[in-house]
């Protein structure tokens, strides 16, 4: 029989890594057509889950994105900066 300290110890190290992986498990109601289509766009996708973390990613990636295109003109270069000749 396992000893019930190391049981406790094994129990909170999963409970650690469960919490650092960031899972969270939610019931949602879904349009059956919308899911359909784009599971039609996808190669790689097969299941619900994935497909909803895709997307999930996707919008996180976008807005970071639309975050940056808000700096546009306030960030302030050296003078002698030639962005050019970094391309050569």
């Amino acid at each position: 029989m396992e000893d019930p300290i190391t049981h406790l110890k094994i129990c909170t190290m999963c409970i650690i890594m469960c919490t650092k992986r960031c899972i969270m498990r939610t019931n949602v109601v879904l349009n059956d057509e919308l899911v359909s289509e784009a599971l039609k766009y996808s190669r790689t996708i097969s299941t619900k889950r994935e497909l909803i973390e895709t997307a999930l990613k996707e919008y996180v990636e976008n807005r970071k994105r639309k975050n940056i295109g808000e700096l546009r003109g306030k960030i302030k270069f050296r003078e002698n900066y030639d962005y050019k000749a970094m391309r050569k």
